[in-house]
């Protein structure tokens, strides 16, 4: 039985308030999901609500199977494919609850009637890999070039029409007149509806579509479903999109009990679809409704929840309401001036392992977000040499991102020409028209004449006797224009990233994902500028060399207990005892980018802040925030002013440190401490090893060095790692005297 005396006021209020439309404003922390299982507990329980009638709606999959194991613990009965099935008061066995996401709820419809909508019910559910490969085929049948037409970019802007409920015929009608790219876009989208309905198959964003449809052309089906439902839970409703909202909106119809709970100040995927205004509007569409507000916090201490609140407190389109706690103050936000992005990194990396070392934390215990992926590059270095293991939530360790590996399959290959493994990799990368059949005639041209790859590419495009002959040729002037390329190394990259097209394609695709791509490659400046910075060869051969040596070092990364690095948007649902937030500087966080993609209106700022909002109540215990005076974007150092919500933070909330350190102290780095100054030049004085010195290595142990060329070093460990060749003043290395 549930114990309800264990709820807060508010969160009692929520569960027993079971007739009529529900608002449940539930901030960070609030307890929630508790609620949530509590008030079905609570009515199958205490008021004899048969399961079957119950529907429980959530975002993710993760979310369902917990709501369906708290429920599990909290009523008796089991758990069958169907959903939680459960007994109820009487203790008789009743029919099976739902407790899913959107769309496993809508496939469950549709298998029952796909028939009225012309589908089977055996119709199949088309993945990601297969709604690409359906676009791909409908775009070459309809003559769509792929080098002026992103794939990508065009699926985008269907999933978009899907999600606000345009068809594809009034696509055409009325999006797709003007913009010649919007009237290409309705082309596809028709026919590959078309083949969609030819192939008994659906979409993910067809599934819910499909359902509206249903609901809309068959009220009888509707009926069914709105008699069932006679309680209906929406979990995360400030996420919903239009076409979510209007399969609540008409399932509700019959009973009016529903509950839907959100917070609007964590709603932060509008470039997704969501739509704020559902959250915000809910008493318009129920003006009976009653609301209330979770604003008990049981994460946060009392001054990080004072910071959220000064902060969101900005924000015009939302519901009133402000987050507290009976716990603890706590330790003031710790704000961090650094001189530069590698100063902020150093930084962080230095707190982590002095916290874990003086504190006793795991290094579990930390979190760092950023704003966008191309941040964690310089993180990932920090944390590489000061010996941090390591781990990428929600992504890929930088240098080992796919638009990273073909930019840096370009350069392997200007080094080298007989590197064949890159060559094929960047031969169609991106699209310019040499497809598997000319890249297997190459191979046996080459095989037959016992010449490299690329001499054999040459030659056939020479003769002219393949229908690709002048993609072949224009790609190997490319490269032999990229070979004779002279001057700084960081603008030699640039030309290569300009004539490569990788950079200009993913432009082409405009959508979020793209764009995060694209600002990956830019970063790649940065990189050539710093290597060029710290070391007296400055040649892409030496450069591609230091690139290679540091593989042996994400080694680091494999161990159980390690710090998580991700974006803030990857943070949302998470919390952590010690988070970091860099990159608190206007421009940064807010993002330009994101102003610029949601308009530069109060709308985009404020969801900006709400993203601010969510990163800073994931912390539990203790909170950094870190900026930096100068930045380095696209291998230019730019200034950046303090992001105005570091500004909007109150000053007695706040610990300020940092004068900027830019060397290294101790055994890893210096300026990791609060106000210490170090003053050393860039190029950072490095430990002598010769031959024979015996070593320490953080994560691989004791060693022996047995050869120094250059900047590398082979060294000998005594344990599994065997031999590995590291970077002097890189790896986490020390010398034993």
């Amino acid at each position: 039985m549930i114990n309800l005396s264990s709820l807060n006021a508010a969160q009692l209020e929520a569960v027993q308030r079971t007739e009529g439309p529900l608002l449940v404003l539930a901030g960070a922390g609030s307890g929630k999901t508790r609620v949530l299982t509590c008030r079905i507990a609570h009515l199958v329980q205490d008021k004899n609500v048969a399961p079957y009638q119950i529907l429980a709606i959530t975002f993710t999959n993760k979310a369902a199977v917990e709501m369906r194991e708290r429920l599990t613990e909290l009523v008796a009965g089991t758990d069958d494919a169907s959903g939680l099935r459960t007994r109820d008061a009487r203790g008789g066995m009743a029919g099976g609850m739902w407790v899913m996401t959107f769309h496993a709820m809508c496939v469950r419809i549709l298998r029952a009637h796909a028939e009225k909508l012309g589908y089977t019910s055996n119709f199949t559910i088309y993945d990601e890999a297969d709604s690409k490969r359906l676009a791909k085929e409908v775009m070459a049948e309809l003559n769509i070039d792929e080098k002026h037409y992103s794939l990508n970019g065009v699926r985008a802007k269907i999933s978009d029409a899907k999600n606000t409920l345009v068809s594809a015929a009034d696509y055409a009608q009325h999006v797709g007149v003007s913009n010649p790219f919007l009237k290409m876009v309705g082309q596809v989208y028709e026919l590959m509806q078309e083949r969609l309905r030819q192939n008994n198959a659906m979409d993910f964003d067809d599934l819910l579509v499909n359902v509206v449809r249903l609901f809309r052309t068959h009220p009888e089906v509707l009926a069914t479903y709105q008699k069932r439902f006679h309680y209906i839970h929406v979990d995360e409703y400030q996420d919903t999109n239009k076409a979510q909202y209007e399969i609540v909106t008409m399932l509700a119809r019959e009973h009016r009990n529903l509950m839907v709970v959100g917070d609007d100040d964590q709603s932060i995927y509008s470039w997704r679809g969501a739509d704020i205004r559902n959250i915000l509007e809910f008493e318009r569409d129920y003006p009976d409704a009653h609301i209330v507000k979770l604003e008990e916090n049981y994460r946060s201490t009392s001054t990080i929840l004072q910071a959220a609140n000064a902060v969101i407190a900005h924000n015009e389109m939302r519901k009133p309401k402000e987050l507290f706690t009976s716990g603890a103050a706590g330790d003031p936000v710790a704000v961090y001036l650094a001189t530069n992005e590698h100063d902020e990194a150093r930084y962080i990396a230095g707190q982590i392992e002095q916290l874990a070392r003086t504190e006793n934390r795991c290094l579990s215990d930390f979190a760092v977000f950023y704003r966008t992926n191309a941040q964690s590059r310089v993180l990932e270095d920090a944390f590489l040499r000061v010996g941090l293991p390591y781990r990428i939530v929600g992504g890929t360790r930088y240098f080992d991102r796919a638009e990273i590996r073909d930019l840096m399959a370009y350069l392997k290959v200007i080094v080298n020409p007989l590197d064949e493994i890159s060559l094929k990799r960047i031969i169609n990368t991106p699209r310019r028209g040499i497809g598997n059949m000319t890249l297997s005639t190459i191979e046996k041209a080459a095989r037959d004449g016992g010449v490299s790859l690329e001499t054999a590419l040459k030659q056939l495009a020479a003769a002219n006797e393949i229908r690709s002959a002048g993609a072949l040729r224009d790609f190997g002037d490319m490269l032999t224009e990229m070979r004779a390329l002279q001057g700084h190394l960081k603008d030699v990259v640039d030309i290569i990233i300009d004539r490569s097209g990788l950079l200009a394609a993913y432009e082409r695709e405009r959508t979020d994902e793209a764009a995060s791509r694209a600002e990956n490659i830019r970063e790649f400046l940065n990189v050539a500028a710093e290597f060029a910075q710290t070391h007296d060869d400055n040649s892409l051969f030496a450069f591609m060399e230091w690139l290679a040596l540091r593989s042996d070092l994400d080694a680091l990364t494999a161990a159980d207990d390690a710090a998580t690095l991700m974006t803030v948007h990857a943070a949302k649902g998470l919390e952590f005892p010690v988070v970091f937030v860099a990159g608190m500087e206007e421009s940064i966080f807010p993002h330009m980018m994101s102003m610029q993609m949601l308009g530069d209106n109060g709308g985009a700022i404020e969801e900006e802040r709400r993203l601010a909002y969510v990163a800073i109540t994931r912390a539990r215990e203790v909170l950094h925030l870190t900026y930096a005076t100068s930045r380095s974007a696209y291998g230019e150092v730019k200034a950046n002013p303090m992001s105005r919500f570091i500004g909007e933070i109150p000053d007695e909330l706040i610990a300020r440190t940092g004068v900027g350190s830019s060397g290294f102290e101790g055994t890893v780095f210096g300026g990791g401490g609060s106000g210490s100054v170090v003053k050393r030049s860039h190029k950072v004085d490095m430990v002598v090893f010769e031959v024979g010195d015996a070593v320490v290595h953080k994560a691989f142990g004791r060693g022996i060095v047995r050869a120094v060329e250059g900047d590398s070093l082979s060294v000998e460990f005594d344990g599994p790692a065997g031999t590995k060749n590291l970077l002097k003043g890189y790896a986490p290395l020390t010398k034993i005297v």
